[in-house]
Formats: structure tokens, C-alpha cells, sequence
């Protein structure tokens, strides 16, 4: 079994993915947040700043590229080929109404002829490896046999289907039948997305597909940084945690503090770095808590005052008081 880390825009970038890389296990690639090249540039300095291999050493990056002009996407991947990136990775998943409202992400679900036309032309003109994350569907489940067919035409290095139309946004239940039909269909290697939070739902998702060989993580593996590696059946703290003995649990909750603790530390020194001033990373962190806070029991209240801080001393004596005072599980998992 693969497992990836998916793209999440303002949380997933090359700071988040550096902490990760150092102290958790079980990733084998990394997806950028996407970068949305024009006939103008191919990415903007913070696009390039994320993706530059000088800030992503030792990490399994792909680079997601979001567009549906063929000659934007190739110029996008050949300054990623130069940059030493051996596979790029096509955004047709993005549900955002600000991209689907201009015909990309899931948006292009829904112009089949363009995009059929698309595909064809970059996979002639590029030497590289090029994967696909997408949906469904843009308005409806019924359109993915025929999507499904368009996909099968062209030899990509991987399909990622998260199943849900674009409608859905990140709401409802994921369509596992019209997974399961890719999962038979599909030319290409098939890679799971969608609602893998625990351990659980792996477990429900392979009994249901044993096919299943690649999971990309998203919203699960950043409220519970340890995820990968349980499902890669990791050691250490994080296996000791599902012990049920107390003087284990007691010891093992103490080192997966200290291991988290570092993780947010890095991740904050490194916002810190080059963002500018107290607001802007105390905007990328509320964001990271959001996620975070589930690994704690009654965070909510710490939440609330992470939430309202303005300054990195008061955001920092929250923080403190959340280690100490909560205790830790990471058998906990993201709830919608």
C-alpha cells in the first residue's frame, strides 16, 4: 500500500511538509497545494518559493498544476522538469466555485470534448510522468462512466478519484460504487481519496476494495499527523498509543506530546521565517488548528482562545496551556 499526502491550499506547503517529513512516518509522496499557471508566467513567487527542491529536500514532492489551457499546463511542467521533477500531477478535483466558475479543477469535468482535446495534447508533448486527481462528476455521478472511458485513452502514471461530484464539495458520503467502478475499469493505477480519518475507515475501505493499492490522506493526515504512519503499520509512539495497558498508554501519550509539540514548533519557527509579522502566521496556524485541536480532548475552549489571539506571546501561553493542561490521543480523527 502507497500513501499520500494531498494538497490542502495554506496549510500544506513546503513548511508543513518539512516538519512532517521530520518527525512522522508512513508518507511516500507529497502533492503541492496547486499551482495556476497563465499565458503570462508559468507560477507566481510564492508558487515557485513552495515548490523550489532547495525547500523540499528529502521530501517525495509532486507538483499539482491547475489549468485547462494545454499550453499553460506544458510550459507549467517543463519548468517543473527543469526544477528536476520527474512527475507533475493535472488538478481536475478542486470544487471551489472561483475555480470551477472559470472552467478548471472540477469545472472541467463538465467540457468533455475540450478536455479530451486537452489531455491528448499534453501527453504528446510532454516526456514526464503525468497523474490526475479528480472527481466524478461536476453535476452528477452519472457522468463518470464516460469520464472514466476519456481517462482510459491516455497512459497517465496514476488516476486519484475522490468520489464526489463537484456539487458535493467536501459534504455527503463518498461514492464508493462509482470508485469501486474505477477501480475495475480504470487502465491506469487507481489511487483512493475521500474521508479517511481513522484507522477505521481504512480498514472499511480495504475490506470493501482489497484491489485498493495507493490512499491519498487529506484533512485526515493533518488533524492527525500520525495517520500514514498507522496505516503503514508504524512502531513507536503512535503504535504503543492503541495499547491498552494504562502505564503504556501513560508513557506513550507523553512522548506523542513531545513529538507533536516539535512538529507545531517547527511548523510555526518556519512560518515565522518569511511571512510577515504576527497576523500572517497566526492566520496559517488558526488554520493548522483547526485540524490539530481534534487530538485533545475539550480543545474547544483553547480553541476559542487561539482563535481570538493577535499577538505570538498570547497565541503561544494558549498553546502551552493546551499541552499541558489536555490530554492526547492520536486514535482520535478529523470530524466534518
Amino acid at each position: 500500500m502507497r500513501y499520500y499526502a494531498a494538497p490542502m491550499e495554506g496549510i500544506t506547503g513546503f513548511v508543513f511538509r518539512n516538519a512532517h517529513h521530520r518527525y512522522f512516518s508512513g508518507v511516500d509522496k507529497y502533492y503541492s497545494p496547486f499551482i495556476a499557471p497563465n499565458q503570462n508566467r508559468s507560477f507566481s513567487l510564492r508558487e515557485r518559493r513552495d515548490i523550489l527542491p532547495e525547500n523540499n529536500e528529502g521530501v517525495r514532492l509532486v507538483p499539482q498544476i491547475l489549468t485547462n489551457r494545454s499550453e499553460d499546463f506544458v510550459k507549467a511542467a517543463l519548468d517543473m522538469k527543469a526544477l528536476g521533477y520527474e512527475e507533475v500531477n493535472l488538478n481536475l478535483g478542486c470544487p471551489s466555485k472561483t475555480v470551477v466558475t472559470k472552467g478548471r479543477g472540477s469545472g472541467f469535468l463538465a467540457e468533455r470534448e475540450k478536455l479530451c482535446q486537452f489531455l491528448d495534447e499534453i501527453y504528446t508533448r510532454l516526456d514526464m510522468k503525468i497523474s490526475v486527481k479528480t472527481r466524478i462528476g461536476r453535476d452528477s455521478e452519472e457522468e463518470w462512466p464516460e469520464l472514466l472511458e476519456l481517462y482510459n485513452r491516455f497512459p497517465m502514471e496514476e488516476l486519484i478519484v475522490h468520489p464526489r461530484i463537484q456539487q458535493d464539495y467536501y459534504k455527503n458520503v463518498p461514492r464508493w460504487e462509482a470508485f469501486g467502478g474505477a477501480l475495475e475499469g480504470s487502465r491506469s493505477p487507481v489511487c483512493y481519496n475521500g474521508d479517511i480519518f481513522t484507522v477505521g475507515d481504512f480498514e472499511k475501505l480495504t475490506a470493501a476494495f482489497p484491489k485498493v493499492e495507493a490512499v491519498m490522506l487529506g484533512r485526515g493526515l493533518i488533524a492527525n499527523p500520525w495517520l500514514a504512519g498507522m496505516l503503514a503499520g508504524a512502531g513507536g509512539e503512535e503504535g504503543r498509543m492503541n495499547e491498552k495497558a494504562d502505564v503504556a498508554e501513560s508513557r506513550a501519550e507523553a512522548a506523542c506530546k513531545e513529538r507533536l509539540r516539535a512538529f507545531h514548533d517547527e511548523i510555526y519557527a518556519g512560518y515565522e521565517g518569511y511571512l510577515s509579522g504576527d497576523r500572517d502566521v497566526l492566520f496559517r496556524m488558526k488554520e493548522l488548528w483547526f485540524y490539530l485541536s481534534c487530538l485533545f480532548e475539550h480543545s474547544e475552549p483553547y480553541l476559542k482562545k487561539i482563535r481570538k489571539s493577535s499577538h505570538g506571546s498570547e497565541y503561544r501561553a494558549v498553546v502551552d496551556s493546551l499541552f499541558l493542561e489536555q490530554p492526547l490521543t492520536v486514535r482520535a480523527g478529523f470530524k466534518p
